[in-house]
């Protein structure tokens, strides 16, 4: 049975939520504000997490920030009225591995809660917890890399993401389209740009000549391959 944790401070909406993920055989959590959400993601062990952005106390964009800087890998869906683009991209460069604009259908986000599921497993079997190529450290269980002088270098959760993908498929071409499915899921980013616009900012902190890169390579008309 998978565990959801439902943060939103909108009583009746909780409630409702949580009985149709009961009825789906979900075990639910709910959660009326982001201090108490925040503190049962961090004690409870759960399978993904369902977050309002506009919260009481702690915002929603606050608890997914606070939970990737501190490790936790719990899958999460951001949930919210905003509509504009610059909200939805934040979420997710924040950590979140999905967007859901108010109004929605019940149906819907329990389709998407499920699409993450299925998505969540691969990444767990398939864990890199540290690696070490060339000057740079990268430790995912803890989301830290360090460059050659052991001074910490500041990454991005996805860019920490798009790197465990590539050092999962090292040797292998993957596509922008593979990319974005694996790493961000197809719902979510509209364009295969924003896989390009990650691995250029990628390249110039892993690099050592971002123009010249070793590491990650451009194949040209298909997408990239990682090599060591």
């Amino acid at each position: 049975m998978n565990r959801l944790l439902i943060v939103e401070d909108e009583i009746a909406l909780a409630e409702g939520l949580k009985d149709n993920f009961e009825i789906e055989g979900f075990d639910v959590l709910v959660a009326h504000d982001g201090e108490t959400g925040l503190r049962l993601a961090q004690s409870e062990k759960l399978d993904i997490i369902i977050l309002d952005v506009m919260m009481p106390k702690k915002s929603g964009f606050d608890v997914c920030k606070e939970l990737r800087n501190h490790g936790n890998q719990t899958p999460i869906i951001m949930l919210t009225a905003r509509t504009e683009e610059v909200d939805r991209v934040l979420g997710l460069e924040l950590g979140a591995d999905d967007y859901v604009a108010k109004p929605f259908s019940t149906r819907e986000l329990i389709a998407r809660v499920k699409a993450v599921l299925r998505r969540s497993p691969e990444k767990r079997d398939k864990q890199t917890s540290f690696y070490d190529f060339g000057k740079i450290k990268v430790d995912f269980d803890h989301y830290i890399a360090y460059d050659s002088h052991d001074e910490q270098i500041d990454m991005t959760y996805k860019e920490f993401e798009i790197l465990k993908f590539f050092m999962q498929n090292k040797g292998r071409t993957v596509s922008r389209d593979e990319l974005l499915d694996k790493v961000w899921g197809y719902e979510i980013y509209p364009t295969s740009r924003t896989v390009d616009n990650h691995i250029v900012k990628l390249r110039k902190k892993i690099e050592d000549d971002p123009e010249r890169p070793k590491h990650i390579l451009t194949v040209y008309g298909i997408g990239y391959k990682y090599i060591e």
